[in-house]
């Protein structure tokens, strides 16, 4: 069983009888979905699935998965899902599957977030990997010349065929190459403002839970309540509007 299973399948326990379930996108986040189908299948367990993204949601379907988009459900009870690099005070770039809108939105109106990861995602502090900015076509290129000017060193990303990537959203992906990224919270809102910009793969206060993949076996990292605070405010703020 390689580490990426092992996570998966250990995260898939944490989903009990009637939950609303977020399922993730990526290599990691598949294992736990083959898992999920197959406790629907011998189990008799029974949840709805979100998902977040096209691939995934062929994934549950073809396993017998029951369904429902995010606007269909007033909340999703848990989320477990992928992340390409969780920093030493567990902030998050996410996004190397080009899944990253679906996955924030469906992690944003989640009570709770569980991300599996082997231990070469686990660094000091985020940068290494290229942070995806998903943008609108329109206008795309012009936002390249400006992460030019600041130094982000941009590439606009491509798909297997050589052709500009189109994410499930119509959108673009600019990847910023940054290789250490000093103040997530900064360069998050400054993206956040920036005209033609969707979203971005900084998920930053949004984990209540790391699972990561070691050789003995998976450890589970349970985060500091100071970092789930924000998300708890966030829905308390949107159930009492």
């Amino acid at each position: 069983m390689n580490l990426k299973q092992m996570v998966g399948i250990e995260a898939a326990k944490y989903v009990e009888e009637g939950m609303i379930v977020g399922l993730g996108t990526g290599s990691t986040a598949k294992f736990m979905v083959d898992e999920i189908g197959r406790r629907v299948k011998e189990e008799g367990l029974s949840i709805v699935g979100v998902t977040t993204s096209k691939e995934t949601e062929k994934q549950a379907l073809a396993l017998g998965i029951p369904l429902k988009s995010i606007d269909e459900v007033p909340y999703v009870d848990l989320t477990i899902d992928g992340a390409d690099e969780i920093s030493a005070d567990f902030q998050g770039i996410k996004g190397g599957g080009a899944a990253l809108l679906f996955e924030k939105i469906v992690a944003t109106y989640s009570k709770k977030c569980i991300w599996i990861v082997d231990k070469s995602k686990m660094v000091d502090d985020l940068g290494a990997f290229p942070l995806p900015v998903e943008v609108v076509p329109y206008g795309s290129r012009q936002l390249v010349h400006l992460f030019e000017e600041k130094g982000y060193h941009p590439t606009l990303r491509l798909n297997a065929a050589g052709e500009t990537l189109i994410t499930d959203g119509g959108h673009h992906i600019i990847d910023l190459h940054l290789e250490k990224i000093t103040d997530p919270e900064a360069l998050g809102s400054y993206l956040d403002n920036l005209v033609g910009v969707v979203e971005h793969g900084l998920f930053l206060n949004m984990v209540s839970m790391v699972i990561v993949g070691y050789e003995d076996g998976p450890k589970t990292l349970h985060i500091p309540a100071r970092y789930e605070c924000v998300k708890k405010d966030y829905l308390y703020r949107k159930d009492n509007i």
